[in-house]
């Protein structure tokens, strides 16, 4: 399996595309979304310590204000019709300054720091993220995904033919894998 060729692709999904642009406080994010700080520390204990199973250590405490993400995704989508810089490095450091580290990706600072050590250049990514570009393509691919039923993340689709939702184990991802390639090879026999 590992001989395949494939190619990672990011696609935009916000889980709150109707927060204010400024992002908003966290703790009242917690509240509206679960019903009170108990509620939400239940579910978070659950992903802190499926993270810290496979070595990640979530900081969901440290995030002070939960931000409005349009921009990030239309940075990522910006990062991945680029010749510079590495687009998943990009996808890594925004999960990581926000899940990990608690900081601010609603920032359009953070956002041109983030892109930087990605190794794009930070002027033309600042002047990107000034500017309204992909906007509306973002959105569009938001309420598309939206239609087709997509919920939540993460949201794998393999090859347009197969799809996962949610965490899942390797094994699993495999076997929609084959699924996929053994679809495409089923439509290119016939």
């Amino acid at each position: 399996m590992s001989d395949l060729p494939f190619e990672v692709r990011w696609h935009p999904f916000q889980l709150n595309p109707d927060l204010p642009p400024q992002g908003v406080d966290r703790k009242a994010y917690l509240q509206a979304k679960f019903g009170g700080a108990e509620r939400a520390q239940q579910v978070y204990e659950r992903v802190t310590a499926a993270g810290r199973s496979v070595g990640i250590p979530f900081d969901f405490d440290a995030i002070e204000r939960q931000p409005n993400t349009l921009d990030a995704h239309r940075l990522v989508a910006w990062a991945q019709s680029r010749n510079e810089g590495d687009a998943d490095a990009l996808v890594e450091g925004l999960f990581r300054a926000n899940f990990l580290e608690g900081r601010y990706v609603g920032s359009t600072d953070e956002l041109v720091a983030l892109a930087e050590g990605a190794g794009f250049d930070a002027a033309d990514a600042r002047a990107f993220l000034e500017s309204d570009a992909l906007k509306d393509v973002v959105a569009e691919s938001d309420r598309r995904a939206r239609e087709m039923g997509i919920g939540g993340v993460p949201f794998f689709i393999f090859d347009g033919k197969t799809a996962l939702s949610g965490a899942q184990e390797p094994s699993a991802i495999v076997a929609a894998i084959r699924q996929a390639r053994a679809a495409a090879m089923e439509t290119s026999d016939e």
